[in-house]
């Protein structure tokens, strides 16, 4: 897992189509209606970057829901679990514990690096800016952070001068030049879900979701804007079923 914060305007302004194949052959553009239970998604995921880099099976991007759970990555701590009120799973990615659950996008990003210039930490500062993008057309202003404040960020100055909040996590991984996992937005959960854990070991910040910042949109609208940014940046898409991954 490599976490990298975003570059200047400029530099971000230099890359923005560096990741988009260059023979324009679209992402699958998956999109579960149900909630997905976790161990279903990461098997789902295995498989498919496994035969990416087989080169039997396409590029996917897939969106979908929860049931309220945690997820611990390589360097989540013990003490940073302070309820087992949900599921906990084993991520197998880098990162510490992290919440999902239903009213929170999450976005699960199968592509072929190989394909996109190998180039892991220009990824990681595309897929940040592709959630800042998604977020600045319901006019939210976010920003990324440096290590260790992984992620993407609101300034709450309701809450204090400096105070800010997260509202997407990011977290890949790479195996043979393909990546699985990705990001998680929140539109509207349940905050209190964060309780039981320190997300991502930060304890000095809160976490925040659209409908706590006072946008309620639904689920479909969101989706709508995550691909046309997402195609931005990445290249074209092109509907698929969720049997393309599971149940097929």
């Amino acid at each position: 897992m490599v976490m990298e914060p975003l570059t200047n305007d400029d530099e971000a302004g230099q890359t923005r189509h560096k990741l988009a194949r260059s023979d324009a052959r679209p992402v699958q553009w998956v999109i579960s209606a149900d909630p997905v239970p976790y161990p279903v998604a990461l098997e789902a995921m295995k498989a498919r970057a496994a035969a990416i880099a087989a080169g039997t099976a396409e590029e996917a991007v897939w969106l979908l829901e929860h049931p309220p759970l945690y997820t611990a990555g390589t360097s989540a701590q013990q003490a940073d679990l302070l309820s087992d009120r949900f599921p906990v799973y084993d991520a197998g990615r880098g990162g510490q514990y992290t919440y999902h659950g239903p009213g929170q996008r999450v976005a699960y990003l199968m592509l072929d690096l190989t394909q996109r210039g190998r180039d892991i930490r220009l990824l990681v500062q595309n897929l940040e800016d592709w959630v800042v993008d998604t977020l600045a057309a319901y006019n939210i202003v976010a920003q990324s952070k440096p290590a260790p404040r992984i992620g993407v960020w609101v300034k709450r100055p309701d809450k204090g001068v400096l105070a800010e909040e997260k509202i997407a996590a990011i977290g890949v991984r790479v195996s043979k030049w393909v990546t699985f996992h990705g990001i998680s937005l929140n539109i509207a959960p349940d905050l209190s879900h964060y309780d039981g854990i320190v997300p991502c070991g930060i304890s000095d910040a809160g976490v925040t979701s659209f409908e706590d910042l006072g946008h309620l949109v639904s689920m479909p609208e969101v989706d709508s804007v995550l691909r046309r940014s997402f195609e931005a940046r990445f290249g074209p898409t092109r509907d698929a079923g969720e049997q393309s991954l599971i149940g097929g």
